[in-house]
């Protein structure tokens, strides 16, 4: 269906609402940046931020001591831009114990997912690791995990599987395709791990692969990422959810990011979940980019403009026909493709 073409007058509302909001907005900081700068602002600091609350964050001292550990609710500069859990910031303390930032560190990476209207949403920063968590139900999908990749490879993050609720595999029909799935990536290089929150299978692995990094656990709901952080955290109280008993998919739980520490040293970022990962921003070399078993071949196609798909010389098919592809990755690749390019 065609969309519906606005009259002038119509656009003419529309952009006047948005300049009243942002109006009203600026006002709104400029009053709190106002009432921050009057008072008595220390030194400057290094700091993290651990959560974030519209127009205010949590920041707490870094690098993190657990022995002089506080939080501090700061205000940001109006001019600042997005400031997200995880990033670095320098922040200054007024008398009454609470901060303002007056400046962000570079990000050495960032975690996006896309909003309500499509557009891209930071959601954390400055990630070492994002473990790719799936489970005997709901159902895996190869495709979905290939995705998750994809997007950590071109985050320039790097991924690990954990296939958790293990204890569920004996009953699952899905229990071969978990085992293949495995054994694939394992063979591509990637760490893969397996865990049960519930019998505390492969615990003590999980605590040693995501000591001294800053880590977030992604997957679809309903995989138990709230649940192994409920294990590895206690006392955390991250709420978990259901299965929904009709489709055998997850309810969403998390609603903002948020750090928490390890007591033997590591960061953790619990992020919101996320049921179906888009990958609409990404062009199809960055696609391929994140299938790093054809990194060797990308570029050296005949023709510059290869699409892949039907001319001579192209090293990625020649991948695939020589075996430095699998057949369920290479098929995997194009489902991909095709989605994207329908979307």
């Amino acid at each position: 269906m065609a969309k519906r073409k606005l009259t002038r007058q119509q656009a003419w509302r529309i952009k006047k609402v948005q300049d009243e909001r942002s109006k009203r907005a600026q006002q709104r900081d400029q009053k709190a940046d106002q009432a921050l700068t009057e008072s008595d602002l220390g030194v400057e600091q290094q700091g993290r931020v651990v959560s974030h609350f519209g127009v205010q964050v949590d920041v707490e001292p870094h690098p993190y001591s657990a022995e002089n550990h506080r939080v501090i609710r700061c205000h940001k500069r109006s001019n600042l831009g997005d400031i997200v859990t995880g990033d670095t910031v320098i922040w200054r303390e007024n008398k009454d114990e609470m901060g303002v930032i007056v400046a962000v560190n570079e990000r050495n990476n960032q975690l996006s997912r896309p909003g309500f209207r499509g557009e891209m949403k930071l959601i954390a920063a400055n990630i070492d690791q994002v473990m790719i968590v799936i489970a005997p139900e709901p159902e895996p999908f190869q495709g979905l995990v290939d995705r998750y990749f994809i997007a950590a490879e071109h985050w320039g993050i790097v991924p690990t599987l954990v296939i958790n609720k293990v204890d569920l595999l004996t009953s699952s029909p899905y229990q071969e395709r978990l085992q293949e799935l495995k054994s694939l990536y394992t063979e591509l290089g990637y760490k893969v791990l397996t865990a049960s929150s519930q019998t505390d299978t492969g615990m003590t692995e999980l605590h040693a692969a995501l000591k001294g990094k800053t880590s977030a656990f992604l997957g679809q709901s309903g995989v138990g990422k709230s649940s192994l952080i409920n294990t590895l955290l206690p006392g955390s109280d991250i709420l978990t959810g259901q299965l929904s008993e009709g489709t055998r998919k997850g309810k969403h739980t998390t609603t903002t990011a948020r750090i928490y520490h390890f007591p033997t040293g590591g960061d953790l970022i619990d992020s919101p979940g996320i049921r179906e990962l888009s990958l609409t921003n990404l062009d199809i070399d960055a696609i391929l980019d994140g299938f790093k078993e054809l990194h060797p071949f990308i570029g050296n196609c005949k023709f510059r403009n290869c699409n892949h798909k039907s001319e001579p010389g192209c090293a990625i098919r020649g991948a695939h026909e020589n075996g430095d592809i699998c057949n369920e990755r290479y098929n995997s690749l194009w489902r991909i493709i095709d989605s994207l390019e329908e979307e």
